[in-house]
């Protein structure tokens, strides 16, 4: 897998990027260190996820260059969210775990609106 070390061969985001397994939706930007992909589950329409191709566990170990293009392009991802959905709010989170330990970084870019909330009776992490 390209960009991808051994240690990331069970790690499901790695095989999403790498086209292992399906991604509905696929990549909409990658470069030689980010990828763009639609998400996967059940968070809606228009939700993204931004991840460093290398299998990276922990923002603090980052390269000074990928730092340095993870604000600028989350800003990107964000603007084109709002401009596509017109959302109330646009969430980043970063999420991290799979099955309770740490596992590939990925930046969540989740547009929501009033409807839902409702629908859920929930905003923010709740949501």
């Amino acid at each position: 897998m390209s960009g991808v070390d051994d240690a990331a061969e069970s790690c499901l985001a790695c095989a999403l990027t790498a086209g292992t397994v399906p991604l509905p939706g696929g990549q909409v930007l990658r470069d030689d260190r980010w990828v763009v992909e639609h998400c996967v589950g059940p968070l809606g329409l228009g939700t993204f996820v931004v991840k460093p191709l290398r299998h990276v566990l922990h923002v603090a170990e980052l390269t000074a260059r990928e730092a340095a293009e993870l604000g600028p392009l989350l800003r990107r991802v964000s603007a084109a969210v709002t401009e596509a959905t017109a959302p109330e709010q646009v969430y980043v989170c970063l999420w991290s775990h799979s099955g309770g330990v740490p596992g590939h970084i990925h930046f969540v870019v989740q547009p929501v609106d009033r409807e839902t909330m409702a629908r859920f009776n929930a905003s923010g992490p709740e949501l």
